[in-house]
């Protein structure tokens, strides 16, 4: 799993399903059967109501395990697909998130939720931006993401005053948002203890965690007109589709009429 790329999280997980295969029938993995892994797969499902991304989770390592490491043919073992009727993530309007941002009282937390929002990043990228990041000429940030897919997304001018003011306030060596240990990051649970308060300081409704303010910079960018194509990039989704979900997000613009209303006119007009 390291010579591949994975990150230690996905180690820790797909070890955990290896466990909890191997424990279910007190044998190892290998000298189990496509019928055996199913069995299992339906016993979380169904016994034990994991939910559909927890279950999704075993089924890849166990798909990992016998293709890519056992070197087996594609295995006969599946789950049902995830349901189409998800909710769409909550957005906040623009006032919203400035006020969000600008209520928390620590300088380096109002550059960590900036930044989040600014450049529509995951918090697990937020936490490891080091100074190095900043391409201030082209006010871009470069970002550290999935699976070591780097990429480049835009910096906002806001943001970036934030982040030069916390530098000369506190001269962070490495990470802008360090931790208790200067040289490491601070953990994704204390930026979402950030968010939280600021949420609470604020006064703003609350529409889920700080991942929210990743949804808001997607949904606002495409509202200023920014091409999909653009706002995939900067989120480093993998799929288009993905990112095409925020357009199902956005009110009608103001004065914007329906199409049988404009139809309605032409018909009176040439009557």
């Amino acid at each position: 799993m390291r010579l591949r790329g994975l990150s230690p999280k996905t180690h820790t997980s797909y070890l955990h399903a290896m466990e909890g295969l191997a424990g279910y029938y007190d044998r190892s993995p290998a000298d189990l059967s496509c019928d055996d892994v199913q069995l299992f797969l339906d016993h979380l499902i169904t016994d034990r109501g994991l939910a559909w991304s927890t279950v999704n989770v075993y089924f890849s390592a166990y798909r990992y395990l016998y293709e890519q490491v056992m070197g087996m043919s594609r295995r006969e073992f599946s789950i049902p697909a995830r349901g189409r009727s998800r909710t769409r993530p909550g957005v906040l309007s623009r006032d919203e998130v400035l006020c969000l941002i600008m209520a928390h009282p620590e300088l380096k937390y109002r550059a960590l939720l900036s930044l989040t929002y600014g450049s529509g990043l995951r918090v697990g990228e937020a936490v490891n931006v080091r100074i190095k990041d900043i391409d201030r000429p082209r006010m871009m940030l470069k970002v550290r993401g999935k699976r070591h897919k780097d990429r480049y997304t835009i910096l906002a001018a806001h943001s970036l005053r934030l982040l030069e003011k916390h530098w000369r306030e506190s001269r962070p060596p490495e990470y802008f948002f360090y931790g208790r240990e200067h040289h490491k990051p601070m953990s994704v649970a204390t930026a979402q203890y950030a968010y939280n308060r600021a949420v609470k300081l604020s006064g703003v409704r609350r529409v889920g965690g700080i991942h929210t303010l990743r949804h808001c910079f997607a949904s606002h960018a495409i509202a200023d007109g920014h091409d999909v194509f653009s706002v995939k990039r900067w989120m480093g989704h993998a799929a288009l589709l993905t990112t095409g979900g925020y357009v199902h997000l956005q009110p009608p613009a103001p004065g914007v009429s329906s199409p049988l209303d404009k139809g309605l006119q032409v018909s009176s007009a040439e009557e």
